[in-house]
């Protein structure tokens, strides 16, 4: 796998725990721990993104 399509499948995952993040703060049952999980999870991603992106530049 070549660096670019690595970073594009990591966008496309943090894009994806976005999405769920969203969806979970407008349901009223959502759990704030499950969120906090998902928010650190995508941090994660974006940190891995940021080092890919400034290593490739």
């Amino acid at each position: 796998m070549s660096l670019n399509s690595h970073v594009e499948e990591l966008k496309r995952k943090h894009q994806t725990l976005s999405d769920r993040v969203e969806t979970l703060q407008r349901t009223p049952s959502a759990s704030d721990a499950e969120i906090a999980d998902l928010k650190k999870q995508k941090l994660k991603i974006k940190e891995q993104i940021s080092r890919f992106e400034t290593t490739s530049a």
